[in-house]
Order: structure tokens, then C-alpha cells, then sequence
């Protein structure tokens, strides 16, 4: 009869007085460090340093170093690098215009709030008839909040677009074929390309002199949305054709409606889809709404390193260098963002 182990063969005496021997040996190093913690002797630690960097090095470590070795490498090179403005700022010239900068911002609030105080005591007077707002320039943290409402809005309405206009193509070949040649053509074209047609469609049709939104805010936002939305559509697409057929063949048995496929086959299965789409998406927004600043002249991070361009002081470099690295850390930020939005959504998708 059949059994489920293995047939056992049978062991000799000279092996097995050697496995005696290889397991007497075991148990004596086994009991050694109880003997020495009986004994009173110090027990060797539960870890060593190979572990410890091999399971921190890289999430930690390696960047820092990274990090440290570009920072090395920038203010040793930088002050070799002449300029028509004089030397490349290094590090700690950078890091002392983002103080500067900072200073600069608590001043305008400082001076915003004695403004509007005056104000307030002028009306109770009855000096003042009427109030009006605060005409300082902006600060770059003012600009910076600008830059982020403006891709905001620009990513939201990509979004918007992009995602019914992609689970449509993905669940319709005829429609996908149809709209594929003005999706390649229109993803490849250049932000500076779209902005003077963008700006003669908003100036026509915003004829209000008091609007609700500036001008050349909904410029931007217009000019990102049409450079971010191709990824979200074409991943959003990508991931609804790809859904398990028999899937979908279960909605027909079931007699599932349009919305209850959508909602529950479609939009799960195709979620990692979409979220991969749109961070792509707000990456490229990020990068596109600085050229599209600088032409628009949308107070934000992209006119502020415009204006320090044509400033052409002693400072406008270092000011400069340092709204990049801020643009640059924002973006990684909207990025990590992104990736936590995405988990939480995920987190209870059944399909």
C-alpha cells in the first residue's frame, strides 16, 4: 500500500556513530553561552553591524551620503565658475538667500498687518470711506502657494478630462482607434507652443474687468492641463483594456448596468492604471507650469526666477539656484503625495 513518506533507508553503524559525534558537537557549542551566562561571563550581542547596514544603508545612509558628497563636490567647484554676475553661489550663499528670503516674507506680513490696522482705525474715524486691499509685491513663499493652487487646478482638470476620455477608449476599440492619431500628435507639443493660443481663447473669452480668476492665472492652469492630461489618458486606457475578460463576462451573466461595471470591474481593476497615469501627469505639470509662469507672467516660482533674471544683481543668482532646489523638493514631495493617495484608495479595492 502506497504511504506518504519517503522510504527510509536503512542508516549504517559507522554512520550513524558519526552523526552521534556530529550531534554531541552541536549540543556542546549549543550549551556553551548558556554555560557563560550561567557563569557570569557577557552574553554576545543579539546583532551585528553587517545587519544593521544592510538593512538601513539603503534607505539611509547611501542617500545622506550621496547628499553630503554633492554638496562637497558643488562648494568646491562652484566658486571656479565665473559668471557675468561673479562667481556660482555654493551652498551656504544659496541656503543664506533662502533666510533671506524667509526674513523678507515676515516683513511683508508685518507690514501687511500694520497696513489693514491703519486702515481699520482710518474707516472708524471716518477719515476713510471705503477699504482697499494690500498692493505690496508678492513674497516668494506668496509665489510659491501661487505655483502650487495653479497646478492644482491645472492637474484637476486634466484629471477630469483625462480619465473618462481613457475608460472610454479602453473599453471601446472603434473609439480608441479614433482618438489614437490626436493623441500622438498633441502629446509631443511643446508648452510654449500651446500658450499663445491658450492666451488669445481666455483673453476672448474673460472679458470681465473684475473676474473671478486672474487672467493669466487660468492661462497657466489651461496650459498645464493640456501638457499633463496624455498620461492619465493613455495609462487610464492601457489599464481598462487589459482588464481579465472573464471579468466582464461575469457583468453580462449578472446583468450588471453600465455604472455598477464601471464602478465595480472596471474602475478596480484598472485603479493602478489611472494613479500611475496621474503622477505622471502632476510630474509633468510641475515641470510645464514654470515655462508656462515665465511666459504668462502668473505671479509664482516661475516669474519670480524670471524677474531675478532680469534683476541681474549680486543676489539673483543665489536666489535663483535656490528656487530650483525648492521646485525640486516640491515636486518630490507631490510625488510621494500621489503615492500615499494611491495606497489609501487601493486599500480596499476588491478586484
Amino acid at each position: 500500500m502506497a504511504t506518504a513518506f519517503a522510504d527510509i533507508e536503512p542508516v549504517s553503524p559507522e554512520a550513524g556513530s558519526a552523526q552521534d559525534q556530529t550531534e554531541s558537537k552541536v549540543t556542546q557549542t549549543s550549551s556553551q553561552p548558556e554555560q557563560g551566562a550561567k557563569g557570569g561571563a557577557p552574553a554576545a550581542p543579539a546583532w551585528n553591524m553587517q545587519a544593521v547596514v544592510s538593512k538601513y544603508g539603503k534607505a539611509f545612509l547611501a542617500p545622506l551620503l550621496g547628499i553630503v558628497a554633492f554638496l562637497a563636490l558643488w562648494a568646491v567647484l562652484a566658486p571656479q565658475v565665473d559668471t557675468s554676475l561673479g562667481a556660482l553661489p555654493g551652498p551656504v550663499e544659496v541656503a543664506g538667500q533662502g533666510v533671506a528670503l524667509y526674513d523678507e516674507w515676515q516683513a511683508s506680513n508685518e507690514a501687511k498687518a500694520e497696513f489693514y490696522a491703519a486702515q481699520d482705525a482710518r474707516i472708524a474715524a471716518g477719515t476713510q470711506a471705503m477699504a482697499f486691499d494690500y498692493a505690496g509685491p508678492p513674497t516668494f513663499l506668496d509665489q510659491v502657494f501661487t505655483s502650487l493652487k495653479t497646478v492644482a487646478l491645472g492637474f484637476v482638470l486634466a484629471t477630469l478630462f483625462a480619465v473618462p476620455i481613457g475608460l472610454a477608449a479602453g473599453l471601446s476599440p472603434m473609439f480608441n482607434a479614433a482618438i489614437n492619431p490626436l493623441v500622438q500628435i498633441m502629446k509631443p507639443v511643446s508648452p510654449l507652443a500651446w500658450l499663445p493660443i491658450v492666451t488669445m481663447v481666455v483673453s476672448a473669452t474673460i472679458t470681465s474687468a473684475d473676474p473671478m480668476l486672474a487672467k493669466s492665472f487660468v492661462i497657466s492652469a489651461v496650459v498645464v492641463m493640456l501638457c499633463s492630461l496624455w498620461p492619465t489618458l493613455i495609462n487610464t486606457a492601457v489599464g481598462t483594456a487589459s482588464i481579465d475578460k472573464d471579468l466582464l463576462n461575469v457583468g453580462r451573466v449578472l446583468k450588471l448596468g453600465w455604472f455598477a461595471k464601471l464602478t465595480r470591474l472596471v474602475l478596480p481593476s484598472a485603479l493602478p492604471y489611472i494613479f500611475t497615469g496621474m503622477r505622471l501627469s502632476l510630474g509633468v505639470g510641475w515641470m510645464v507650469l514654470i515655462a508656462a509662469e515665465m511666459l504668462a507672467q502668473n505671479p509664482g516660482l516661475g516669474k519670480f526666477v524670471w524677474d531675478e533674471f532680469q534683476n541681474g544683481s549680486s543676489q539673483s543668482l543665489a536666489r535663483i539656484m535656490f528656487a530650483v532646489i525648492v521646485i525640486g523638493l516640491i515636486g518630490f514631495l507631490l510625488d510621494r503625495i500621489m503615492m500615499a493617495v494611491e495606497k489609501f484608495a487601493s486599500r480596499n479595492r476588491t478586484v
